[in-house]
């Protein structure tokens, strides 16, 4: 890293007085300077910044390749900041960076807040919805937003979810001359913006009250999800996911998705989903239950029948098939799975019930015959009403 062409550097709202010395001597050197505006007018480079591209680019930066470039990004600028999108293109001796607190930091300064107990997210093109998962009484997350109606649009989605009751701080310009912060319900926000609006930089910090959390575990209940009455239910959800066995980063196909609800779940377990759903009204049910929960980034929903559907998808390490089992899905999957892959096949029907046993017979893995029964009124009494056996095969290629 001994004379990099490209330096970032962290620009908070207090400007040119909070850089340091070796990053006011790269800004003094740059040659030329990318920002948003705002971050332009505080470094004061006159002819010498350039604005980021909209939608935002890396490609005339990196078109730049050899001459002195900053790029001037908010605190830290490798938390939701530009920095990992550059440097996933660039050599490690192609750069530096020069950091300053994050906007994060400076909020939590600012209320003492533990950090570390403090959800942090970005969400200044993200959906609201990715705070769901996160959101528990007394639970405390700070959110970047893009501008003043974002946040607006931020408290009433809070409403909408139960959770109007949530104390939000409104912090703008947060770490500089200009900053304010205003504290008020979420259930209070619509009326008090509207008299006063926020203006970007702006950052919420909230503490969640008021509503109910999202369980954490699978087999989370049926009125989560938007269905048509075809989703797998609690119970028999709750134990293919144990069989699915959700790791962090992996990626499921979903054939048959129906809801999407096992999709949704092994998604919220931090892994990435492709639902494949042939009937048109349940495609848009899964793309409705991902948006629910914020998951539009992890989940793609193809429109198609397996296994034709599945050409081309990236590979999988586990695959979930909940309906339309049969002789031909499972000779594509033998070729399209790779070594290692995980399969549950779940079976309501005695057709596929049979291949399952034939299956198993064959290639070995674990065979399950599941019945549940619920208590549901009898008359004056209760009794049992049972539910549909489901078998499920499960199998590592």
């Amino acid at each position: 890293m001994a004379d990099p062409w490209l330096t970032l550097v962290g620009l908070n709202e207090d400007g040119l007085d909070g850089l340091t010395p070796a990053a006011r001597h790269a800004l003094d050197q740059a040659e030329v300077v990318f920002g948003g505006p705002r971050h332009l007018a505080l470094a004061r480079v006159g002819e010498r910044g350039k604005p980021w591209p909209v939608p935002f680019d890396i490609a005339p930066v990196v078109a730049l390749r050899g001459q002195r470039v900053v790029v001037l990004a908010s605190g830290d600028p490798f938390w939701f900041g530009a920095g990992g999108s550059l440097a996933a293109h660039l050599a490690p001796h192609e750069w530096r960076c020069h950091a300053q607190p994050s906007t994060f930091s400076l909020v939590a300064a600012r209320l003492g807040w533990r950090l570390e107990a403090t959800d942090c997210l970005g969400l200044h093109a993200s959906p609201v919805q990715q705070l769901l998962p996160r959101l528990a009484p007394g639970g405390q997350a700070i959110v970047l937003l893009r501008d003043g109606p974002a946040v607006a649009a931020l408290a009433d989605w809070l409403v909408r979810e139960g959770w109007g009751d949530s104390a939000l701080w409104v912090m703008e310009s947060v770490g500089g001359p200009r900053e304010r912060c205003r504290t008020m319900a979420a259930a209070e926000a619509a009326a008090q913006l509207s008299q006063d609006p926020a203006h970007a930089p702006v950052a919420v910090a909230l503490r969640a009250q008021g509503g109910t959390a999202l369980p954490q575990a699978a087999g989370r209940a049926t009125d989560w999800f938007a269905h048509d009455g075809q989703i797998t239910k609690a119970p028999a959800r709750a134990l293919t996911l144990a069989a699915l066995a959700p790791r962090r980063g992996e990626r499921l196909w979903d054939i048959g998705g129906g809801s999407g609800s096992v999709a949704v779940e092994w998604c919220l377990a931090g892994g990435a989903a492709i639902s494949v759903e042939q009937h048109a009204a349940r495609v848009d049910n899964i793309r409705t239950n991902a948006q629910r929960f914020g998951l539009h980034h992890q989940m793609q929903v193809v429109h198609g029948l397996a296994p034709e559907a599945l050409a081309g998808l990236p590979p999988p390490q586990a695959v979930f098939v909940g309906g339309g089992f049969d002789d031909a899905v499972f000779a594509a999957l033998q070729t399209l799975m790779p070594a290692g892959c995980r399969l549950v096949v779940n079976a309501v029907t005695l057709e596929t019930e049979a291949l399952l046993a034939q299956l198993h017979a064959a290639h070995g893995g674990q065979l399950l015959r599941l019945e549940l029964a619920s208590a549901e009124p009898l008359g004056r009494m209760r009794s049992w009403q049972a539910a549909r056996p489901l078998v499920q095969w499960s199998w590592q290629r």
